[in-house]
C-alpha cells in the first residue's frame, strides 16, 4: 500500500474532505445491504469541516497519499473541559483495512493523553464490528447503547402532548452556565462552548431549547439540526423521561414534513415506549465508547453527530 503522512486539515482540504466522508460513509452502508446516509453530493457533508472548524479551529488531522497528494481518510477531534469527542472518522474505500483507521485514532489518543484529558469519548455504530474492534483493541468500553430512532413529522407536527410541554421554550446566551451544570450533573462533563455556538446559529441550522423547571432552574436541554446532511435531535440532556419526551416532540415539531433521527437510551423503556406511540421506528443502534474516565449517567443522555457527542 501507499505510504502517507499525517498531517492536520488545511483550508485547501474541506472540499476533498467532504468527498472523503460522503464516499467512505456511503459506501459502507451499500456494501452492508443499506441505502446511502447522505444525498445531495459532497457539497452537503461540508458543513463537518464548517462546523468543527468552527467550534474547535485545528483539531483535525488527515492522512496525505504521499504519491500522489490526495487524502486517504481523516478525523476530527473535540477537546472539552473534562475530555475529548472523536468525530467523524473516515477512511477512502480504496483503503479500508490497510491501517489509516488505526494510524488515525492513536493520534487522537496520543494527544488526549500529553495534554492530561480524563478521557476520549465517541458514538460508535453497533452494526460496524469492523470500528468496534479497532476501539476496543485501542482500549474503548462500551459503555452505554442507544437505539436511533426516525419518524416522520406530519404537516401538522406531533400532536400527542406531554406534562411539561408549558415548560419548553427558546434557550437564550444566559441559559449556558446553567446548562453547562445540568450536564455535568447528569454527565460528568460540560460543553459550554458548543451550547453558545449552537445558540448563536451563525450557520442558520440549530434550534436549542430548555425544559425550565417551577424554580427557574433547568430540568433539561436539546439541541437539533436541520441540515441536509444531519437533521437530527440532539445532543440531549435531561434529568428524566418525561422532560426528555417533551424536549423530543418540541424538537420534532421544528421540522414538519421531514423525518428526524434521535438516539434513545435502549434501558429507558418508557420513553422508548412512548416514541414507538408516536410513530417512530428504528433504524440503527449505537454505543458510547469510552477509553477512560467514565461516570454513570444520572438521568438521560442523548448523543449526535454534529457537534459529535459527549
Amino acid at each position: 500500500m501507499d505510504s502517507y503522512t499525517l498531517r492536520p486539515m488545511a483550508d485547501g482540504d474541506r472540499a476533498e474532505v467532504a468527498e472523503l466522508i460522503y464516499s467512505s460513509i456511503n459506501s459502507w452502508y451499500n456494501r452492508h445491504g443499506m441505502p446511502d446516509i447522505f444525498r445531495g453530493g459532497p457539497v452537503v457533508t461540508e458543513v463537518f469541516y464548517d462546523v468543527y472548524h468552527a467550534v474547535e479551529p485545528g483539531c483535525t488531522v488527515v492522512a496525505e497519499n504521499e504519491r500522489t497528494g490526495r487524502l486517504m481518510g481523516s478525523c476530527f477531534y473535540h477537546p472539552r473541559e473534562h475530555h475529548v469527542s472523536l468525530g467523524i472518522m473516515t477512511v477512502h474505500p480504496n483503503y479500508f483495512g490497510h491501517g489509516v483507521g488505526s494510524a488515525l485514532l492513536r493520534h487522537i489518543i496520543e494527544f488526549t493523553e500529553s495534554n492530561n484529558y480524563g478521557s476520549l469519548r465517541l458514538t460508535q455504530s453497533a452494526l460496524n464490528l469492523d470500528s468496534f474492534s479497532l476501539y476496543n483493541r485501542y482500549g474503548f468500553v462500551p459503555r452505554y447503547s442507544y437505539q436511533d430512532m426516525l419518524l416522520e413529522v406530519p404537516e401538522g407536527g406531533i400532536d400527542q402532548v406531554t406534562r411539561r410541554d408549558d415548560d419548553v421554550r427558546e434557550a437564550r446566551d444566559h441559559d449556558v452556565d446553567a446548562m453547562a451544570e445540568l450536564e455535568m450533573s447528569v454527565s460528568g462533563i460540560t460543553r459550554r462552548e458548543d451550547y453558545r455556538y449552537c445558540i448563536e446559529n451563525e450557520l442558520d441550522i440549530w434550534s436549542v431549547s430548555v425544559c425550565e423547571n417551577s424554580d427557574g432552574g433547568l430540568d433539561g436541554w436539546m439541541v437539533s439540526c436541520g441540515h441536509q446532511a444531519m437533521n437530527m435531535l440532539g445532543p440531549c440532556v435531561a434529568r428524566d423521561e418525561e422532560t426528555a419526551a417533551a424536549l423530543i416532540r418540541d424538537g420534532l415539531n421544528r421540522y414538519p414534513g421531514r423525518t428526524p433521527v434521535f438516539l434513545v437510551p435502549m434501558e429507558k423503556a418508557e420513553l422508548v415506549a412512548k416514541m414507538y406511540s408516536w410513530g417512530a421506528r428504528n433504524c440503527e443502534m449505537h454505543f458510547c465508547q469510552v477509553r477512560g474516565d467514565w461516570q454513570p449517567f444520572d438521568g438521560i443522555n442523548m448523543p449526535s453527530f454534529l457537534p459529535e457527542t459527549g
